[in-house]
């Protein structure tokens, strides 16, 4: 099963409802860290493609499956 994710640039909160994580300071600290998805900034605020949170997501299961 693979659920569709929105057909718009994500945010950290987006992120947080998806993945249920405790804040979106987990989200900021994937960012500094660089272990998230990739995102982009426009002026102050994150955003993430779709397409590059779904490639994170498969990578994650792939290294699991190792």
């Amino acid at each position: 099963m693979s659920p569709q994710l929105p057909n718009r640039f994500l945010t950290p909160e987006d992120l947080v409802e998806m993945f249920e994580l405790p804040s979106v300071e987990t989200v900021y600290q994937w960012r500094r860290k660089r272990t998230g998805p990739r995102g982009f900034r426009v002026g102050r605020h994150l955003h993430f493609d779709p397409t590059d949170v779904r490639s994170w997501v498969d990578s994650q299961l792939v290294e699991e499956a190792a």
